[in-house]
């Protein structure tokens, strides 16, 4: 185990995940006006929608697949019945589908990001960042399950990168697991972690908001611009 190893699997997911929640709690406390996605929807509606539609829909049931993968341990799995062949085929035949949904959707947004002139002149330098990263870490990921479809090999995610996962957020962190992963995994779990670290500085705080208060919330009274109309709205 070389000292690379141990910042990668160690250390810098301790780091992410530390700036991840002082962040959060930092900006929430000095930067609420700040709190929002910052809609665009006024530029550019079309493809917005869409790309919106499609990369929601799909980034929760990707979300979903990580959890039930890497923080459920594989003989939980095994103790109900589902074996490695059964569980093989959910993840090929839901998780593939769901992560091409999830690229479709996010390769709309980036490219209405940086190709919609309006668009990108109103995108901060973190706005652009985040689409970038979120296309990257979906490409990996993609690139992660057809290589764990089509590999020649014994490697099971759920037999190193998930108790090295469990293991870092249990704090008894394991780099040993991490050392025979593919590289296109590894890269998948360091960007990812990078994605957390900058993610309270980020439009993705949004994904805490709910808006919960809308439906209780008094309607908006206004006058009509009409000076011949007098009465309420």
């Amino acid at each position: 185990m070389n000292f690379i190893e141990q910042i990668l699997w160690v250390i810098f997911p301790y780091i992410a995940l530390t700036i991840f929640i002082i962040g959060h709690i930092y900006r929430y406390n000095m930067d609420q006006l700040g709190w929002t996605a910052k809609s665009s929807e006024l530029l550019e509606k079309r493809s917005l929608q869409w790309g919106s539609i499609l990369f929601h829909a799909g980034i929760l049931a990707v979300v979903g697949g990580h959890i039930s993968g890497l923080l459920i341990p594989k003989t939980f799995f095994e103790s109900i019945g589902v074996n490695e062949h059964m569980y093989h085929m959910a993840a090929v035949y839901g998780g593939g589908p769901a992560g091409i949904v999830t690229l479709v959707g996010i390769l709309i947004l980036t490219f209405r990001r940086f190709g919609n002139d309006r668009v990108f002149a109103v995108s901060s330098k973190a706005d652009l960042l985040v689409a970038v990263l979120v296309l990257v870490e979906v490409v990996l990921g993609l690139t992660s399950t057809a290589t764990n479809v089509f590999q020649v090999g014994n490697f099971d995610y759920r037999e190193t990168i998930s108790p090295w996962l469990r293991g870092v957020l249990f704090l008894k962190p394991n780099a040993s697991f991490m050392t025979g992963v593919p590289l296109v995994f590894k890269l998948h779990v360091v960007t990812g972690f990078g994605m957390f670290a900058i993610w309270p500085f980020t439009r993705l705080v949004h994904v805490w908001s709910m808006p919960v208060e809308y439906i209780n919330r008094a309607y908006i009274q206004y006058f009509s611009r009409d000076l011949k109309d007098k009465s309420f709205h």
